[in-house]
């Protein structure tokens, strides 16, 4: 993220509004038509009472009391139209700032987020912009517009009252939101990042449950979130503190602006109902104001939230939100099954991607300082349009060496090379085009089918999508559910089983169709015979151009890859053909014979 954001998370936010601004601004205005309304009837209905007490002709009391009904009214009706405008643009705008952070966590490099953590800034953190516009941006021009025209009148009937209503209007308006800024800031820019790990806490201790049992660990994961939870109630009731006083202390510059404004007006010769109508004014005019308070202690809880969220749309590119993509002169734009319009130049981008020559040159990787090397000065070569499957016994390194090539893990030391560059250079969102596939954890979303598999490439057409599924073996099941395409898969896929669950990631990394395609054990899950039917389709199914690398523990079905590199240890300890290396002593044939025998042994039992 560039300091700019960092200095200023609301500008980032606030620049996808800009679609929406007249609808804002309009919302901005009948907020302010509203306070106006509700300052008019006060100072009205005063009059009205006042004058009425010395029994005049009713006459002269007529136009005050339509006066009295009409502001009552259009202060509702202008109420209403004022949240319907301004929900109106802030749902629209919460539309597009969702898409964008759910896809910034799709493509964003490092540790994928906790799913907790992930829903946090798809929901709380999101609803932060929300209120940014509802809770601070409008409410705040419309009092200080109010404020400007209330001391504009009380000019007409005393300068030198109007002069002590600025006073009391700048307290109200500047001074106290400021206090309550510096105040709460602190203990405010907790919360959001506290109510994130307590939802990170909440799937851990249900999603996990089982885990932690096994590793006697419950106990200590509940005593974590107890203490959580304990420190988010301490400043949410500090905060809470904190805002009782701010406003007993608005009520108290209430009372002495109403009084100041009085003894003005006597002093400078106004007298009778007029006073009464100052002095009630005054209270209404600063109560207006005393809404810059709130708008601040807002701004100061929402900060945190805001800042979250701009860190994650700074990691997409920056496009104006609101409005259509336009196909192209002369090509034409395609329509994807989820009914996007997508631009034929984008499509034929991403279907276009070219195979990618790959190169680890002395990687290292360690997760904790003093702990053996993850990778350990690891080299490999993979050619463009080669496919190599990479075997090992469990903590040889294989995953951590599809993290170093999706650019999720930095190394330590050494680099990778992708077509020539360093994969650290490159931005974030062209990354997964020319690199991705199916890695350790494939996050299926509590959505439809359809929609999970065309993360992989939201403009796909059909026969892509149709294509994609079938080489992962998931067609048949699609049309055996009654909902077909539309079929909800549940929370993280709980409606569908392991090897399912495997099948629809698989079918997203092919939809994908990167450069170097990478699969991390892309059959587990199935049986021996659906595991080869799987893995056979999937290389039919991957374009010969393109690079394959295959992570797995099964060696059955690598008779068809043109190398095999076994590692152990984080270093490459064998590498050959399928044919070479069970012919050669090492961990390679004493595996496929120790597999070969499990496998006819479980074909024996089931068949």
């Amino acid at each position: 993220m560039n300091a700019g954001a960092a200095r200023s998370p609301e500008l980032t936010v606030l620049r996808l509004a800009r679609p929406y601004l007249k609808r804002l601004v309009g919302a901005g205005l009948l907020a302010a038509a509203t306070e106006l309304a509700g300052l008019a009837l006060m100072a009205t209905a005063t009059w009205l009472l006042m004058t009425a007490a010395g029994q005049p002709p009713l006459d002269r009391l007529t136009v005050a009391i339509v006066a009295v009904r009409a502001l009552a009214v259009s202060r509702g009706v202008l109420r209403y139209t004022e949240r319907l405008a301004g929900h109106d643009a802030v749902l629209r705008l919460i539309t597009d700032v969702r898409a964008r952070v759910f896809g910034a966590l799709a493509v964003r490099r490092g540790a994928p987020p906790r799913s907790g953590d992930a829903l946090s800034r798809l929901v709380s953190d999101v609803e932060a912009v929300q209120d940014l516009l509802l809770r601070v941006v409008v409410p705040a021009a419309a009092a200080g517009l109010v404020s400007v025209l209330a001391v504009g009148l009380t000019v007409l009937i005393s300068p030198p009252a109007a002069l002590a209503l600025a006073a009391g209007l700048l307290v109200a308006g500047v001074a106290l939101p400021a206090l309550a800024t510096a105040l709460t800031r602190r203990a405010a820019a907790e919360v959001a990042p506290l109510r994130g790990a307590l939802a990170v806490d909440a799937v851990d201790l249900t999603h996990g449950a089982a885990d932690l049992a096994a590793f006697g660990a419950t106990a200590s994961a509940l005593a974590t979130a107890r203490q959580r939870a304990q420190r988010l109630a301490r400043l949410e009731r500090r905060l809470a503190a904190l805002g009782f006083a701010i406003d007993a202390a608005g009520v108290l510059v209430a009372g002495a602006t109403a009084g100041a404004v009085v003894f003005v007006a006597l002093g400078a010769g106004v007298h009778g109902v007029l006073v009464g109508v100052l002095a009630v004014g005054a209270l209404a005019a600063v109560e207006i104001a005393l809404a810059l308070v709130g708008a601040a202690r807002q701004w100061t809880g929402l900060r945190s939230g805001l800042t979250r969220v701009a860190q994650l749309l700074e990691a997409v590119p920056d496009t104006d939100p609101g409005t259509e993509p336009a196909a192209p002169a002369g090509r034409e734009a395609d329509t994807g099954p989820a009914g996007g319009v997508v631009p034929a130049e984008t499509r034929d981008a991403r279907e276009a991607v070219a195979a990618c020559a790959v190169r680890f040159d002395g990687v290292t990787v360690r997760y904790r300082p003093g702990a053996p090397a993850a990778l350990d000065e690891f080299d490999l070569d993979v050619p463009a349009g080669r496919r190599v499957a990479v075997v090992g016994p469990s903590g040889a390194g294989k995953s951590t060496l599809a993290a170093v090539l999706t650019g999720a893990v930095p190394p330590d030391a050494g680099r990778v090379i992708l077509d020539g560059r360093d994969v650290s250079g490159y931005p974030p969102d062209e990354l997964p085009r020319l690199v991705g596939g199916l890695l350790a954890e494939a996050y299926v979303f509590h959505a439809t089918v359809r929609d999970n598999v065309l993360l992989g490439r939201p403009g796909a057409d059909e026969d892509a999508l149709a294509a994609a599924v079938t080489a992962a073996g998931l067609a048949d099941w699609i049309a055996a559910q009654p909902d077909g395409w539309n079929t909800v898969v549940g929370e993280e896929g709980g409606q569908l089983s392991g090897g399912q669950r495997q099948r629809l990631a698989l079918a997203r990394a092919l939809l994908a169709a990167p450069g170097v395609l990478v699969l991390d054990e892309p059959t587990e899950g199935l049986d021996p015979s659906a595991a080869d039917e799987v893995l056979a389709s999937t290389l039919a199914a991957t374009p010969a151009t393109h690079s394959v690398l295959l992570i797995t523990h099964r060696l059955n079905g690598l008779a068809e890859f043109d190398e095999v590199v076994v590692v152990d240890a984080g270093r490459v300890v064998q590498r050959g053909r399928h044919a070479e290396l069970i012919a050669a002593p090492g961990w390679y044939r004493d595996q496929w014979v120790l597999q070969e025998a499990a496998e006819h042994g479980y074909l024996a039992l089931s068949g």
